[in-house]
């Protein structure tokens, strides 16, 4: 059966597609749904310094209203496959369990939200407006050729989206917990601060970088950025490496660097973040510690959607599918929702994450095919 879940998710497991192989996984998405009537296009995207990525977006239908899943088929290595069970490629089902990488981060959303549209559309149920998945291969990466691209591409072929789910597994715990109506924003950097190279037995002839860093680092760890609001955790800065590039015990070094991410919410944007690092940095540097700071490109900023169609009607069909009522939660990391928020609302709802990039990663049967059929509720509410 076509639109069976089962049967989807084994056979994208069984697809070897880490970041950033295609492996066959979105060459089977698109034989299974041209199968069904969509039309499907493979965009491949490039950019200097980065892996090509394969990406799929096929669509059914037209016009308003114009509904989009979305999601990833890249997965993270599996490690050392001696370790697994069963095989992190096998799509083995035991004792109600079906393993493999990619089992929850994010094939199994795939497998039920394409089978849930399968379904919906072979007993009729698109008599008006548009359906489409967008799927990129690189949302375990840089995400630089993926949803980004893929979203811009999508836009310059002249479709207009008016809502989004992403298919990521945002339930903590059993089914029907949570949906993500937002997320913080995300932001990394660098601190260099450069000494003055020397002799460890002529310390005043030398500068040393490592505690003029320290200092720095006790400042921005010193207080706390905010204590949340009433939608978002409290925004965190956490120090994430520090290197020395010396491996001589008689040498102080001429430099040391320390890297951070700082995860935000909607009280702060990235230029407010920036001026609160450099007036803290310049405030505990007191003009005698050469210091700089490196903010990486990208990030993302926080969003909130507030869509009461796209939430009401998800919130709706998790009930009526598990008896919960889920919570809207905003914690949690970043996903490519953060690109589907700037062209509709979109919010994040998928399956239990708890042993996502994980040896043994695996979804409960059960769980797969519930999911399943919350998305096809959605579907008929949302196109009702």
């Amino acid at each position: 059966m076509a639109s069976d879940p089962i049967r989807i998710l084994q056979d994208l497991i069984r697809c070897p597609s880490v970041t950033p192989a295609e492996g066959g996984a979105l060459a089977y998405l698109e034989s299974v749904l041209t199968e069904a009537g969509f039309t499907v296009d493979r965009p491949v995207f490039t950019e200097a310094g980065t892996p090509d990525v394969e990406n799929l977006f096929a669509t059914i239908g037209s016009g308003a209203p114009h509904f989009v899943f979305a999601g990833h088929t890249d997965v993270v290595p599996p490690g050392d496959e001696a370790h697994w069970q069963h095989g992190p490629f096998s799509g083995e089902i035991a004792d109600g369990m079906l393993y493999g990488r990619g089992a929850v981060d994010m094939k199994g959303g795939i497998a039920a939200f394409a089978s849930a549209a399968l379904d919906f559309l072979s007993e009729g149920g698109l008599k008006q407006g548009t359906i489409s998945l967008l799927i990129t291969g690189d949302e375990e990466g840089p995400s630089v050729n993926g949803t980004v691209k893929l979203l811009d591409w999508a836009a310059k072929k002249g479709h207009r989206f008016d809502a989004a789910i992403v298919g990521e597994p945002t339930n903590p715990q059993a089914l029907g917990d949570a949906i993500k109506v937002g997320r913080r924003g995300s932001l990394s950097g660098t601190i260099i601060v450069q000494g003055r190279q020397g002799h460890v037995a002529y310390p005043h002839l030398a500068v040393n970088p490592i505690p003029q860093l320290t200092t720095l680092i006790r400042r921005l760890t010193a207080e706390a950025l905010d204590a949340g609001s009433e939608r978002f955790d409290a925004s965190n800065l956490e120090f994430v490496g520090l290197s020395v590039d010396n491996k001589a015990w008689n040498v102080i070094p001429a430099e040391a660097k320390a890297r951070f991410n700082i995860r935000f919410n909607d009280q702060w944007t990235r230029d407010t973040l920036e001026a609160w690092l450099i007036s803290r940095l310049e405030e505990a540097a007191r003009g005698a510690i050469e210091f700089e700071l490196d903010l990486e490109p990208g990030g993302s900023e926080s969003f909130l959607t507030h869509s009461e169609t796209l939430i009401g009607t998800l919130s709706d069909a998790v009930e009526r599918s598990t008896g919960r009522r889920p919570e809207l939660s905003t914690s949690g990391g970043t996903s490519d929702a953060r690109f589907i928020k700037d062209y509709c609302p979109v919010v994040e709802f998928g399956l239990v994450g708890q042993t996502m990039h994980q040896v043994d990663e695996r979804v409960a049967v059960e769980d797969l095919v519930t999911l399943t059929a919350i998305y096809r509720c959605f579907l008929d509410r949302y196109f009702a």
